[in-house]
């Protein structure tokens, strides 16, 4: 048999047990992860390339996982409630809300640029909102796959034998390379041992070549001379959504314009990256770019099935006659009123 289909296996059956919904169980693994966390500091840190300071690890890395552990630690109560909805008169005596439930078994593969933010930041949402989770971190950042690998498993709740809750797979693949035949190299860091590719700039880039078809995710950068903010505005907008759209420009008119008339997954003006560490603004793509947001209750929700109830009380059933046909000029009329806005909030 396939272990990793006997693994799956294992992991459906233990949702499908009931034993992961409970805030009890979800808070416990969160704790776990904070575990994890605090007390492999040290080789989180080392696991990362030698390019990245320990200032930089904890910045952008380690820090932000922590903190986002410690939001869904104070907010999981909250999350987890259900969420009474607006009525109109013809439901006043009902129920509405809505439920936030698992969706079961979840899938996050993380990219390589922030091997421990991008991997752990949208389990602590996969693990609030109640999943089991396949997770499978970067092959190219090595030092962090083989600490996620070896050590996470010891801390979490793990389903079964296998390491259940977490599960690592490895498929090696490069594809930046074939990136930098593309136009002509301008600037070209020297590259350290573990990158794949070195940080590279280049210009003369056309349109049509491979690096300007589909999302990098490599240390490089194509440049494309445009002659005006029109032009560079129709350029974005005949291509998918990107993930992130960056604006630099000495004119708030001109990040103004960038932000009015593009659309894209995150947008920064005269800013880049900060936005990683407010768990206020959600972080993920639209379109071509991803579809789905996480930071903070963002994870909680992307994890969740918004569950619509509606609950007719008991004893009632003669006044729930109004519903049925025949539907008498009366009841139309009655009807119609009822279902008119007439500022009626009550819950």
């Amino acid at each position: 048999m396939d272990p990793f289909a006997d693994t799956l296996r294992r992991l459906r059956e233990a949702f499908s047990s009931g034993r992961t919904r409970p805030a009890e169980f979800r808070a416990a693994q969160l704790k776990a992860l904070r575990r994890f966390l605090q007390e492999n500091k040290q080789l989180l840190q080392e696991a990362l390339p030698p390019s990245i300071s320990v200032f930089e690890a904890d910045l952008s890395e380690l820090i932000l996982c922590q903190n986002e552990v410690d939001l869904a630690l104070r907010n999981l109560p909250t999350w987890m409630k259900d969420e009474p909805v607006t009525k109109n008169l013809f439901m006043q005596l009902d129920s509405a809300f809505i439920r936030k439930e698992p969706f079961g078994l979840v899938l996050i593969i993380a990219p390589w640029n922030y091997p421990v933010n991008l991997t752990l930041v949208p389990l602590v949402g996969a693990l609030a909102a109640g999943n089991c989770v396949v997770l499978k971190p970067s092959e190219l950042s090595k030092g962090t796959e083989k600490v996620l690998a070896e050590v996470l498993p010891q801390y979490l709740d793990q389903s079964s034998p296998e390491p259940g809750a977490v599960i690592i797979q490895r498929k090696h693949f490069q594809r930046t390379a074939g990136l930098l035949g593309c136009g002509r190299v301008a600037i070209r860091a020297a590259r350290p041992s573990p990158v794949p590719a070195a940080p590279t700039v280049l210009v003369d880039v056309r349109e049509t070549e491979l690096v300007m078809q589909e999302e990098i995710f490599g240390p490089i950068l194509p440049i494309v001379n445009v002659r005006s903010l029109d032009e560079a505005i129709e350029f974005i907008n005949r291509r998918e959504k990107p993930l992130a759209l960056y604006a630099f420009s000495n004119s708030n008119q001109v990040v103004t314009q960038m932000l009015d008339r593009t659309s894209s997954g995150i947008f920064g003006g005269n800013q880049g990256f900060l936005h990683l560490i407010l768990p206020s603004l959600p972080l993920g793509g639209v379109g071509n770019s991803g579809m789905g947001r996480y930071h903070g209750k963002f994870s909680f929700d992307t994890f969740s099935h918004h569950r619509a109830v509606l609950l007719a009380p008991l004893g009632l059933e003669k006044l729930n006659e109004l519903h049925y046909p025949p539907y008498t000029d009366l009841k139309q009329q009655m009807i119609g009123w009822a279902l008119g806005s007439h500022g009626c909030t009550l819950l």
